[in-house]
């Protein structure tokens, strides 16, 4: 679109007048710690796990997972499929660690497990990393929105970031429950409206996507070889140095039990339920809103490479073979085939998919950094009035950070911004899962095990982040590429924090400590709130 038809636009100004409003009617709410991180814990789990979904679904779900289908097949998506496993975990083990006295941080628990300079280490990790996180989404939603609209780039991400900030400064974790809600349904609409125009355009419909897709190869779990250009089948077994079925699935599950254990996000959102019994319902709604949406927006992928192989197209064609990004497929075919009207309601689905993550990202900073570093570490005894002034005022900075960083990627030259922001994540992120499992699931382990284990998995993480960056010596590199594929890093990593742990609380001496409600073997049988 060289520019926005006026029916686009009004369409667009109706989402963000609506959010903002929202912002504003709970604004009068939000006036205790307890109602702004946590809601006062009154929320029914269907609306908890519909935000949860709504956060989710990010851009990323809306523009990567077309293109990966698009361009290759459904490997990845054995990844989402272990979500029910992971929470069927969760539910059962994990709930219970948060539930009990109404903490209001995922990192609380580490204090009563290791001490207070691992909650530290983990709050301060958290909030950096959730900072540069969303410097990135909000570039990328912001390029998108450039390819769109053809409106500026400083524009596209004042107006996102704007917004989001507003209503989410104001109306804490009330206005990020709500807003969730409505963009959920807002994202689910836009990308409905995809499939729609691509079946009336088909001239075999849903049959013709099927038909076509099997026989190109295009539902199966396979992946692209680079040597031959041709999609083929991944295998079974186990593997280090390749990507297999197997792997894919342990990718999953891993990544889920890191989401459900120690992503303040996540905690923080059923945290709000009214009762750990909505707590669960809420994560199972969110799963079963969330894999089928994933698996939609994979076909999503098929149904354009379908559509492209009909009305061919020389900008698909060359997304295809890998001459420009997959990324852009959406995109193109939002500003060639979308009529009037409906582009406007597809670019409002993106913005809330991308809004509804910063929003959940930037209460769950403010959360973090007042509970565990400024009221624990810095000033302990103010009223409350004055922490909900300071988590008001975390907000407001993480979205200067966001708009700001994101300013920064999109005037940089660069090409690898993201991916060093991928892996600058993996480096320290790595083994706060293996960390939560030794808390969890063993009695072994205080603030000394657990050091070693951050050192140990942290140096790993950087030696595989710099392979990965190309940054290693030759015979290192090729050393490294023989035997392990990258994406197995954070699997690793995990593993290696939860035995180096192990191992070195089992040589120091002793401590004795009160363990009581902090492993699942020493649980006090009292029902949860």
């Amino acid at each position: 679109m060289g520019h926005m038809r006026s029916v686009d636009i009004s369409v667009l100004a109706v989402y963000f007048v609506s959010v903002t409003i929202i912002g504003l009617y709970f604004a009068r709410r939000a006036n205790t710690t307890e109602g702004y991180f946590v809601g006062n814990r009154a929320y029914p789990g269907w609306l908890i796990g519909i935000s949860m979904y709504g956060a989710a679904i990010s851009s990323i779900t809306f523009v990567a997972y077309p293109a990966d289908a698009y361009k290759t097949a459904y490997l990845r998506l054995l990844i989402c499929l272990m979500l029910p496993i992971g929470v069927l975990i969760a539910s059962k083990f994990f709930v219970p660690f948060f539930r009990r006295g109404k903490i209001t941080s995922a990192f609380q628990y580490l204090e009563g497990r290791y001490g207070p300079k691992t909650r530290l280490y983990a709050a301060t990790v958290f909030v950096i990393a959730q900072c540069i996180r969303l410097s990135v989404i909000q570039f990328l939603v912001a390029m998108l929105m450039h390819e769109l609209t053809g409106w500026s780039v400083p524009v596209c991400i004042l107006l996102g970031g704007v917004v989001t900030a507003f209503y989410t400064i104001w109306g804490g974790i009330e206005a990020v429950i709500w807003t969730d809600f409505i963009q959920s349904v807002i994202l689910a609409g836009g990308g409905l409206l995809i499939l729609a125009v691509i079946l009336i355009k088909l001239p075999g419909g849903l049959g013709q996507i099927i038909s076509v897709g099997m026989a190109d190869g295009k539902f199966m779990f396979g992946d692209l070889d680079l040597a031959d250009g041709l999609l083929h089948p991944a295998p079974w077994h186990p593997s280090l140095s390749e990507k297999t079925i197997f792997m894919m699935l342990l990718i999953g599950l891993f990544n889920w039990l890191t989401e459900y254990s120690c992503n303040q996000e996540v905690v923080q959102k059923y945290c709000t339920a009214r009762t750990a019994k909505d707590a669960r319902r809420a994560m199972w709604i969110c799963c079963w809103c969330c894999v089928p949406t994933w698996a939609y927006f994979m076909f999503l992928g098929t149904s354009l490479y379908v559509f492209y192989k009909v009305f061919p197209d020389p900008a698909a064609a060359a997304m295809l073979s890998g001459a420009q990004k997959a990324e852009g497929i959406l995109p193109h075919f939002m500003t060639t085939q979308l009529p009037v009207g409906c582009a406007g309601v597809v670019i409002a689905a993106v913005l809330a998919a991308a809004m509804s993550s910063m929003s959940s990202a930037m209460n769950s900073i403010s959360a973090v950094a007042i509970t565990d570093i400024y009221h624990r570490h810095i000033v302990k005894n103010a009223n409350d009035r004055h922490y909900v002034r300071a988590a008001k005022w975390v907000t407001f900075v993480s979205s200067i950070i966001m708009i700001g960083g994101a300013y920064l990627l999109a005037s940089s030259e660069t090409k690898t911004l993201q991916h060093f922001c991928t892996e600058f994540g993996a480096i320290i992120a790595g083994g706060l899962l293996g960390l939560y499992m030794l808390g969890f699931f063993t009695k072994r382990g205080d603030g000394r095990a657990v050091v070693a284990g951050i050192l140990l998995t942290v140096a790993f993480s950087t030696v595989i982040s710099f392979y990965s960056l190309g940054l290693l010596p030759g015979n290192l590199s090729k050393l490294i590429q023989s035997h392990f594929d990258a994406y197995y890093t954070g699997v690793v990593g995990n593993i290696v924090m939860f035995i180096t742990g192990y191992l070195f609380a089992s040589l120091l001496p002793q401590r004795p400590r009160d363990l009581t409600n902090l492993t699942v073997y020493t649980q006090e049988a009292t029902p949860l709130e």
